[in-house]
Formats: C-alpha cells, sequence, structure tokens
C-alpha cells in the first residue's frame, strides 16, 4: 500500500511518502502511525476525547474515509492512502 503524508504530517513523518504492508482497517493504519511516529502522531490524529480529529483527512483512492466506512474503511494492498491537515486559505 503506498501512503503518502502531506504538509505538517509530512513534516512529522519526516517523507513525502512509503509503502508500507496494507492494515485492514483505517483505525489499524493509525495504530500503526502512532506506533512509528508516537505521541506527536496521536495528537495530529485524535482529540482527547479519543475521537478522530476532524484535522485529520484520510483519503483511500481519493475518497475521504468519512464517505466509506469511517474508521473501519477497509485496506488493501493496492490502495493509495493520503494524510493532509485541514487547511484554510483565502
Amino acid at each position: 500500500m503506498l501512503m503518502k503524508f502531506f504538509a505538517t504530517y509530512r513534516e512529522l513523518t519526516g517523507c513525502k511518502e512509503l509503502v508500507i504492508p496494507a492494515p485492514p482497517t483505517a483505525q489499524a493504519l493509525f495504530d500503526e502511525l502512532i506506533r512509528r511516529y508516537g505521541p506527536a502522531m496521536q495528537k495530529k490524529l485524535f482529540k482527547s476525547d479519543g475521537e478522530l480529529s476532524e484535522d485529520a483527512i484520510l483519503l483511500v483512492n481519493g475518497r475521504h474515509i468519512s464517505h466509506i466506512a469511517g474508521l473501519d474503511t477497509p485496506l488493501s494492498e493496492g490502495d493509495t492512502v493520503s494524510l493532509f491537515p485541514m487547511v484554510a486559505g483565502g
């Protein structure tokens, strides 16, 4: 599975993209990212109450996980997964 990082997530991970074995779900992917990148990643992905942060935008093959199955969104080896922070401009 190809994992792409953008903006602050790229800064946090120190990489633009990486190839990893596909975890079964988006939640399992977040768990793996927290394992790899520690508390700073957890703080970016989840609010203090354990809910997914509005700042974390995860796209699977170009579709936001909220339009698939949320944290239960299944992942597979051929997927391209992109992680973005919420950004505003004007």
